[in-house]
C-alpha cells in the first residue's frame, strides 16, 4: 500500500503539504497542487479511511435507511438508493445502507455512534415514529418522502397529491364518470404511508370538484388478489370506464383480466398507472401514466444533505412535479 511519505517524495514536496492538498486546509499554489495530484494517481494513493476520519472528525459516510418490506416495490427503492450512492460519490461520500425495520432505534444507533455524517431516511409514514428522535438530534438529515408535519425538517418528495388529481383530471376530460383504483397492499395504508395516503388525498379532493364517482380498493398484487379486486369493483361499480394502478404488482394482472372479460383498452375501459417509466412502457399495453422520478429524488435528496453537513443548507420541502405520458391504455370514455 502506497503512503503519504512516498506521494511528497515522488512529488518532491513535505508530507504536510501532500496533506494540505488532500485536506484543502491550506492554500496551495496551483503548480504544486497539480505535481502532487499527478504523483497520487501514478502511485495510486488512497488516504487512510480512519486517519481522514480523525483528522476531519468526518467519517465521510451517508447513513440510508431503506426498510425493505414485502408490501412494497424493491425496484423503486432500490433505484432511488442507487441514484443515492451515486450522487454522494461524486462529493466524496460512501452510503451506509441500512435495509431493517428499525424504526427509532436505528435513528438512535446512527446519531449516537459516529457511524455517519448525515441521514436520509426513505419510506416516510404521516407520523413516523422516527421523527422525534431525528428534530431532537444534532445530525443533518433528509426524508424522501412527506410526513404530515414537515416543521423542522428537509423533504423531498414527488408531489403525490398532485399526482392523484392529474389522473383524475384525465379521464374525467376524456368524459369518463365511474373510476376506480387499485391501490397498495392494506398493509401500506394501514402504516399510514405518506405518498400512498397523499396519491389518495389528490385523486379523492379533485373527484369531487369534477363530479366523478371513485371507489378505491387495496390490493395485494398478484393476479389472484387483482382478480378478487376487480370482481369486487366492477360488482360494486358496474359502470366502471377507467382505472388508476398505484401498485405495479396489479399492472399486468389487470390487464390480463380485462382481456378475459372481453373488455377492449382503451376503447372500453381506460387504464392509468403511477409506477415507473420501465413498468408503463413494458406492459401489454403501453401505459399512460405518471412515472416515478427515482433518481431525481435520490439527487436531491444527497444535493440537500450536502448542502446540510456544509453549513449552508436550511430546513425544506422539495416536491417534484408530476407529469402525465399519454399512451394506449386511455381514451374516449364508451358510448352508453
Amino acid at each position: 500500500m502506497v503512503t503519504l511519505a512516498e506521494v511528497a517524495q515522488h512529488a518532491g514536496v513535505s508530507a504536510s503539504t501532500v496533506s494540505y492538498v488532500l485536506s484543502g486546509k491550506r492554500s496551495i499554489s496551483a503548480t504544486t497542487r497539480q505535481r502532487v495530484e499527478r504523483s497520487i494517481r501514478e502511485l495510486g494513493y488512497h488516504p487512510n479511511a480512519g486517519a481522514r476520519a480523525l483528522a476531519s472528525s468526518r467519517s465521510n459516510i451517508i447513513a440510508l435507511m431503506v426498510p425493505l418490506r414485502t408490501d412494497m416495490y424493491v425496484p423503486v427503492m432500490m433505484e432511488i438508493a442507487i441514484a443515492v450512492a451515486t450522487t454522494a460519490r461524486t462529493h466524496g461520500y460512501d452510503v451506509l445502507l441500512l435495509t431493517g425495520e428499525e424504526g427509532p432505534d436505528a435513528v438512535r444507533r446512527v446519531a449516537g455512534s459516529g457511524l455517519a455524517d448525515g441521514m436520509i431516511l426513505m419510506d416516510v409514514e404521516l407520523d413516523d415514529e422516527r421523527l422525534p428522535l431525528l428534530r431532537e438530534s444534532a445530525q443533518p438529515a433528509v426524508l424522501i418522502g412527506l410526513p404530515a408535519d414537515t416543521a423542522g425538517l428537509t423533504c423531498v418528495d414527488l408531489d403525490f397529491k398532485a399526482t392523484g388529481a392529474l389522473c383524475v383530471e384525465h379521464l374525467a376530460g376524456l368524459g369518463h364518470r365511474d373510476v376506480a383504483v387499485i391501490g397498495e397492499a392494506p398493509a401500506v395504508y394501514e402504516r399510514h404511508t405518506g405518498f400512498a395516503e397523499r396519491t389518495l388525498d389528490g385523486l379523492r379532493s379533485r373527484a369531487r370538484e369534477t363530479g366523478l364517482r371513485l371507489l378505491h380498493r387495496p390490493c395485494e398484487g398478484g393476479y389472484d388478489a387483482t382478480a378478487v379486486t376487480v370482481a369486487r369493483i366492477l360488482d360494486e361499480r358496474p359502470d366502471t370506464t377507467g382505472f388508476v394502478v398505484q401498485n405495479e404488482a396489479a399492472v399486468e394482472p389487470l390487464l390480463a383480466l380485462l382481456r378475459q372479460q372481453g373488455r377492449a383498452v382503451p376503447e372500453d375501459v381506460s387504464v392509468v398507472a403511477v409506477c415507473p417509466e420501465q413498468v408503463a412502457v413494458q406492459a401489454s399495453v403501453r401505459l399512460t401514466s405518471v412515472s416515478l422520478p427515482a433518481q431525481e429524488m435520490g439527487r436531491h435528496a444527497v444535493e440537500q444533505l450536502v448542502a446540510k453537513l456544509d453549513g449552508h443548507g436550511g430546513d425544506e420541502v422539495v416536491l417534484l412535479l408530476p407529469a402525465l405520458t399519454v399512451r394506449a391504455s386511455s381514451g374516449p370514455a364508451p358510448l352508453c
